[in-house]
């Protein structure tokens, strides 16, 4: 691929994605080579590759067939000068004439994202106080926890966190000398220490800052020396009353080949789980999301009930639920269309089939019954008793949003009914949600039930 192909392909995904999205994702990144149908792009941080290959590897790829480069697939590596300064210690900057006079020192921190902030982090029952210890932390007084821990799964909000930490400590306390880093960076850096023999210079930049922030930390368990020097110098930040905070995928207890006094050091502080979404916190993200995405596209438009459906759909994590709107918003630009049930159907096939493999017509019928105390045949069969269409007319509503089943499939589910009916009953229980509370409740607890 050469540079002339690259620059071709880069104007086309100008017109795709919108300038904000071009000049942030899509300008930094340069060609590398193609061998046996895979591409390679260089890009700064494994973070911006990361977020590509999420969210823009598909409209890449076509360009890229359209172009006529012979790929199946992209790969992602660190510019050479990137991969580099990553490998290194990082070096001190020189102290200025006001650092000198103050006796502080300057921030030192890799690249924050620009999304990651306390503004656009959407706060729900989930996460509220994971967001409360974060912003607690974040001005940068003393506190009553050190360190602080947060775990999750993937995709719920803890790299947002740390980024929007460190931003918002780099705002308002300038003078603060704020590090924060990868696990995996950590451990390049001392072993780069070692190999240089430069060890008293890794000593220093680490037990010199005034707040430590360690991202996926579970990367360094089963790392013996690794973990040692961790250990230390969390003990010595921890002795100068200085803060840490740390993230992982799980509770400190569960990462296995931890050192338990590792272990014990980390739980020392406010351990908080961040849970996975509810139905509300996706509604928002996607809210909020679809705002942003609006300043891309303009004029574009989500017709009522769309984000709704996505946010009932996909319930693995945010990651995918933001790709799939950018996917949505994209794919409607290039096709001239407007967002509707139609388009998000065909658009996220993929990973409407996904959701659909934990979710069945036949399991939300079951869970139906079992929640209205009637007996599924009763459910399905033809009775028209109130106290049976009633729990059916639930059952289709929740097979219509957490499904992919089209109307006449789930109509031959209950009974073999005709899709008219299916669509008086979804619409029927959609009127009773704004009416009736009780209703409102049993879908609630019906979807929690579902998706857990």
């Amino acid at each position: 691929m050469t540079q002339d192909d690259w620059g071709n392909i880069k104007k086309r995904l100008l017109k795709t994605v919108g300038q904000n999205n071009y000049t942030t994702w899509i300008a930094p990144m340069e060609p590398g080579a193609v061998s046996e149908g895979i591409a390679t792009l260089n890009v700064p941080t494994n973070f911006f590759g990361n977020y590509v290959s999420q969210n823009f590897s598909d409209l890449i790829l076509h360009e890229l067939r359209a172009e006529g480069v012979d790929v199946s697939r992209l790969n992602f590596a660190l510019t050479p000068q990137n991969a580099q300064i990553i490998a290194k210690p990082a070096a001190r900057p020189a102290p200025s004439q006001t650092d000198k006079a103050s006796g502080t020192s300057p921030v030192t921190t890799a690249p924050l994202d620009p999304r990651f902030s306390f503004e656009n982090f959407v706060v729900g029952k989930p996460n509220e106080l994971a967001h409360a210890a974060a912003k607690r932390v974040a001005e940068g007084g003393p506190v009553t926890f050190n360190p602080l821990f947060l775990y999750g799964g993937v995709g719920l909000g803890k790299t947002h966190l740390m980024h929007a930490i460190a931003r918002e400590l780099k705002e308002r306390k300038p003078e603060m000398n704020v590090l924060y880093l990868s696990a995996e960076q950590f451990m390049y850096r001392f072993v780069q220490a070692l190999r240089d023999r430069k060890m008293m210079d890794f000593k220093e930049i680490f037990r010199s800052v005034d707040v430590l922030m360690v991202d996926d930390v579970q990367f360094i368990a089963g790392k013996d020396s690794t973990q040692e020097e961790f250990f230390h110098t969390f003990n010595a930040l921890v002795d100068q009353n200085k803060q840490i905070i740390i993230s992982a995928d799980r509770a400190p207890t569960d990462i296995k080949d931890l050192e338990e006094r590792v272990k014990s050091r980390l739980q020392c502080g406010l351990v908080v789980d961040l849970h996975p979404t509810d139905y509300e916190l996706r509604l928002g993200i996607l809210q909020t999301k679809v705002e942003a995405q609006r300043k891309t596209y303009p004029g574009l438009e989500v017709e009522s009930g769309v984000l709704e459906f996505l946010a009932h759909r996909i319930t693995s994590n945010v990651r995918v639920l933001e790709g799939a709107l950018t996917r949505l918003f994209a794919f409607a630009s290039l096709v001239g269309r407007e967002i509707n049930m139609e388009l998000t159907q065909d658009c996220l096939a993929d990973v409407l089939r996904d959701s659909e493999r934990k979710i069945s017509v036949e399991e939300i019928q079951r869970k139906v019954s079992e929640h209205y105390n009637i007996r599924l045949s009763d459910m399905i069969g033809p009775k028209r008793l109130r106290s049976y269409a009633r729990p059916r007319q639930v059952a289709m509503y929740l097979c219509k949003q957490m499904t992919s089943r089209s109307l006449p499939e789930i109509g031959r589910r209950f009974g073999g009914r005709d899709h008219t009916t299916v669509m008086h009953g979804v619409k029927r229980i959609e009127e009773l949600k704004v009416s009736d509370g009780q209703i409102t409740e049993d879908l609630e607890l019906l979807r929690r039930a579902l998706e857990s």
